[in-house]
């Protein structure tokens, strides 16, 4: 079986825009995890949301081999993925007004606790005003977003303001407009998005960052370690005993 010419492509598109924050967003990155490491040295706690697929780089830092303890998932009920029926309930609840403020005033989060804002677009009620909120909450706001759909598309919210207007750092994806990357002769849509993968990147370039900020300072990273590797269960009850009241995804 020969390779699919159109797989190779997706893999030079997806390389390209890694190359490209990785470039472009260094600066912004080092000093998102600056801002963590600030963060967890001052026994602060750290929250990541995203609606959606967003929400999937939300969850790829939280509870996982290798990532921060303390590093907790901001849930809203039915926005979370598409564990909802139907799927597009998740979609028409991102532009529902005040259903930001509802869930920061119930979480956890206060202010001198770092929130971290996934959204693609940048453009719904929910995530901006999200932003706002926590901001108002006296929380830090880090926001991974695509910056050309600031530049390319209308706000839905009614301040017509992005999810980058309420952020103390921004980091660009470089998704374009549309999220797909390629076309082809006899498909009528575009397809293949790379948001995901380019996003997931940038939330884990931004984590390690911050591991290597905390170090620099003399403090242990409150790092994870693989349940699936000797040693590995006891090493983690030590961090979640150590930093018990900093973590919510357990009790």
């Amino acid at each position: 079986m020969s390779e699919s010419k159109l797989a190779g492509q997706f893999f030079d598109a997806a390389i390209g825009l890694l190359g490209r924050v990785r470039d472009e967003e260094s600066l912004n990155i080092a000093a998102a995890g600056s801002l963590i490491a600030d963060t967890v040295a001052a026994g602060g706690r750290l929250f990541a949301f995203g609606a959606g697929h967003s929400s999937l780089a939300a969850q790829d830092v939280v509870y996982r081999a290798g990532g921060f303890a303390l590093m907790n998932l901001l849930a809203v009920p039915g926005v979370v993925g598409v564990d909802v029926m139907p799927a597009t309930l998740g979609s028409a609840l991102e532009r529902v007004d005040g259903l930001a403020g509802a869930v920061l005033d119930s979480s956890p989060a206060k202010s001198g606790d770092v929130l971290v804002i996934i959204s693609l677009s940048g453009r719904n009620a929910l995530p901006v005003e999200m932003a706002m909120n926590a901001r108002a909450l006296g929380l830090k706001v880090i926001g991974v977003t695509s910056v050309a759909y600031a530049e390319g598309t209308r706000s839905r919210h009614v301040s017509g303001t992005f999810l980058r207007d309420h952020c103390d750092i921004v980091l660009d994806s470089k998704i374009a407009v549309g999220d797909a990357e390629l076309t082809h002769e006899g498909i009528e849509a575009p397809f293949a998005p790379a948001s995901t993968v380019v996003t997931s990147a940038l939330m884990q370039a931004m984590m390690a960052a911050a591991a290597e900020a905390l170090v620099a300072r003399g403090i242990e990273p409150p790092l994870l370690r693989s349940g699936n590797v000797d040693g590995g269960h006891e090493w983690n009850g030590r961090v979640m005993s150590e930093y018990g009241d900093r973590i919510f995804f357990r009790h």
